[in-house]
């Protein structure tokens, strides 16, 4: 029986929720580490040693130790390309492209404002921070404009990259969670008929459902 691989941080983490999600899509067993970062456990030398920059996740498969959750989600899929769901990384190298280029799409211009959105409206208020209306107003409107491109390529095909369900979705299962379900923003996306259609397709997978259940339980 293969040795579980082992993800450290709380399912609460949009970074670690993504790796989850992915590992539960390939069928890869795995075990999740707390990391008390309230202790700053995410600054120990034992955690550096495995996450150089001290943040969440960081991950283990045996003596092979990783960070950051889209590179994580690329070698588990790679890895473990005969298991789950085959095509998650796609099954050639236009579909690894297209959705590669998604990816980037979701990294570079769709994280930077939802997360700073998701920071001001949900986070900020819980840790007595004052809100930035300024950033809460430039973070939606860069939004916006990633959001009316989707809504035209989610036109032409049923995913990001293609017919298929791939990274490139998964990728924005996190962000999107939050903003939907915590924030009065959610017309972001239902205001968009392919968006909307879209997320509620890829929220809407078991891999994500089990995921949302594990932050109810580590919220609890």
């Amino acid at each position: 029986m293969a040795t579980p691989v082992n993800v450290f941080g709380p399912p609460l983490s949009t970074a670690v929720s993504r790796v989850l999600a992915c590992l539960l899509e390939k069928d890869v067993p795995f075990q999740i580490s707390p990391v008390n970062m309230a202790k700053k456990e995410h600054k120990s030398p034992e955690y550096l040693k495995i996450q150089p920059f001290g943040q969440v996740p960081a991950f283990q498969d045996e003596s092979i130790s990783l960070f950051e959750s889209r590179a994580i989600c690329r070698y588990v899929c790679e890895k473990h390309a005969e298991k789950g769901n085959k095509g998650l990384y796609g099954l050639d190298q236009l579909q690894k492209a297209s959705i590669d280029q998604w990816i980037e799409a979701e990294g570079q211009s769709f994280n930077p404002p939802s997360t700073i959105l998701g920071f001001q409206l949900i986070f900020a208020p819980r840790m007595n921070v004052p809100q930035d209306e300024k950033a809460i107003k430039e973070s939606e409107e860069k939004l916006s404009k990633v959001l009316d491109v989707y809504e035209q390529r989610l036109e032409q095909s049923r995913y990001l990259a293609g017919d298929e369900f791939s990274l490139a979705d998964l990728s924005h299962l996190p962000n999107i969670h939050y903003l939907v379900n915590l924030t009065d923003r959610a017309e972001l996306f239902t205001s968009r008929k392919n968006v909307e259609r879209w997320w509620n397709e890829i929220s809407g997978r078991e891999s994500w459902k089990e995921v949302v259940e594990m932050q109810k339980q580590g919220s609890s």
